[in-house]
C-alpha cells in the first residue's frame, strides 16, 4: 500500500492570517495587501522573518534601532521569500546601515489587536528589506486564528493513515505552537521554510516512498506545487478570489480546508 502525506502551508491555509504592515518611510499602515504580493511588486526585496516573540518589545526602548536589537541580541532570522537572490550576509549588511526603530514594529500592535481581539496564534514580526535601496522598507506584525474545520480535518486525515506535515515560512515558535494545537507531530512541522525549502520537503517525502499532496495559497508554494504529486490551492483566505500566479500549478481548487478529504490522490 502506497504511503500518503499531505503538506500544508500555514498562513492562509490552516490559519486565517491578519497582518498589519507599516511603511517605514511614510508611517502608513497597510492591512489589505499580502506581504508576498508587496514583495513581488518590488524590483528587489526580501521578507525577513525575525525569530523572537514580540512580547519582548514591551521592555525595550522603542527608539532602539531594529538593526541593533537584532544584531546585539543575536536574534535569528530567515529569508522567507524574496524577489531576487539574496544571502543572510547581504541582509546583515543592510541591517547595519538602516535606521528603522522598534517603534516601527510596536506601532502596529494596537491595530492588530483591534483586528484579532481573540487571537489564537501570534506569528510575530518580520521586515521587508528593499535590497536595491539597502533599507528596511516595511515592518510586519501578524496574528491568526485557525480556520474552522482544521483540527477535525487533520484528525480525519490521520485516522485514514495519511501523514500530515506543515511547511511554513513562519517563525519556529509559532509553528511549534500550531503543531501542538492541531495534533501534528513536532518533527512533521518545518518552520521558516522558503519557496525552495518547501519543494525540498515534498521531494524528501517522495524519496521516502510517499505520494504527496501539497496544499497552499501563496506564490511561495509554487515550487512545492510543481514537485508534489497533487497540488491543491485553497482560496479561503482570499474570499474566493483566484490567485492568478498559482492558477497554472494547481490540480484542485478548494474553498474550505475540509475539502481535501474528498480528493483522492
Amino acid at each position: 500500500m502506497t504511503k500518503k502525506a499531505i503538506v500544508f502551508d500555514n498562513s492562509g491555509t490552516l490559519l486565517e492570517r491578519f497582518r498589519v504592515i507599516k511603511d517605514v518611510s511614510t508611517c502608513e499602515f497597510i492591512t489589505n495587501i499580502n506581504s508576498l504580493d508587496l514583495i513581488d511588486s518590488c524590483i528587489n526585496a526580501a521578507l525577513v522573518v525575525l525569530q523572537f516573540n514580540t512580547s519582548r518589545l514591551k521592555d525595550m526602548d522603542e527608539n532602539m534601532q531594529i538593526s541593533d536589537f537584532v544584531l546585539e541580541n543575536d536574534i535569528e532570522f530567515e529569508i522567507s521569500y524574496s524577489s531576487t537572490d539574496v544571502s543572510k550576509e547581504d541582509i546583515v549588511a543592510i541591517f547595519e546601515k538602516d535606521n528603522a526603530v522598534l517603534k516601527d514594529i510596536s506601532d502596529t500592535f494596537p491595530l492588530l489587536k483591534e483586528r484579532v481581539p481573540n487571537m489564537e496564534l501570534c506569528n510575530g514580526s518580520a521586515v521587508i528589506v528593499d535590497i536595491e535601496e539597502e533599507k528596511i522598507a516595511y515592518t510586519i506584525t501578524s496574528a491568526g486564528q485557525l480556520f474552522s474545520g482544521v483540527k477535525d480535518t487533520i484528525a480525519k486525515l490521520q485516522d485514514n493513515d495519511i501523514d500530515v506535515f506543515i511547511a511554513s515560512g513562519d517563525r519556529s515558535g509559532a509553528i511549534k505552537m500550531l503543531a501542538d494545537i492541531t495534533g501534528i507531530p513536532k518533527d512533521h512541522a518545518f518552520p521558516t521554510a522558503n519557496t525552495q525549502r518547501k519543494a525540498e520537503i515534498v521531494g524528501n517525502l517522495q524519496d521516502e516512498g510517499y505520494k504527496v499532496m501539497m496544499v497552499g495559497d501563496g506564490p511561495n508554494d509554487v515550487l512545492a506545487f510543481q514537485q508534489a504529486d497533487s497540488a491543491v490551492l485553497t482560496i479561503e483566505q482570499h474570499d474566493g478570489e483566484f490567485p492568478e500566479k498559482l492558477s497554472d500549478y494547481a490540480d484542485f481548487v478548494i474553498e474550505e480546508i475540509s475539502e481535501v478529504l474528498e480528493i483522492d490522490f
